[in-house]
């Protein structure tokens, strides 16, 4: 499948566009290390939320308070999540894992 050509004003509309969802997914995460939202109320706004649905699963981890890089790892270990998953592509059952873990 060929790259489509898009104009200058298309360029710059998807420019914008990626901007304001990495402005979005930095928000959560800042949020979250801040303490103004829980990892729970965060995981379920991500999972209703198309742009923020797309952050790493160990990105939101790393992002409370007192876990960092060793922990997540654990954490995602002990949770049978892979390192790569993204928030959309968790299953049922290991959003009410990380939900109880973070109660």
């Amino acid at each position: 499948m060929a790259i489509p050509q898009l104009s200058s004003a298309q360029l710059e509309a998807a420019r914008a566009a990626a901007t304001e969802a990495r402005r979005a997914r930095a928000n959560l995460k800042e949020q979250v290390k801040n303490g103004d939202l829980s990892f729970t109320d965060a995981l379920n706004k991500a999972v209703d939320d198309e742009t923020l649905s797309r952050i790493k699963v160990v990105d939101l981890l790393r992002a409370m308070p007192r876990v960092g890089v060793t922990r997540a790892g654990e954490i995602m270990e002990n949770l049978q999540i892979a390192p790569n998953r993204r928030i959309r592509g968790l299953g049922r059952h290991q959003v009410v894992r990380l939900t109880e873990l973070f109660k």
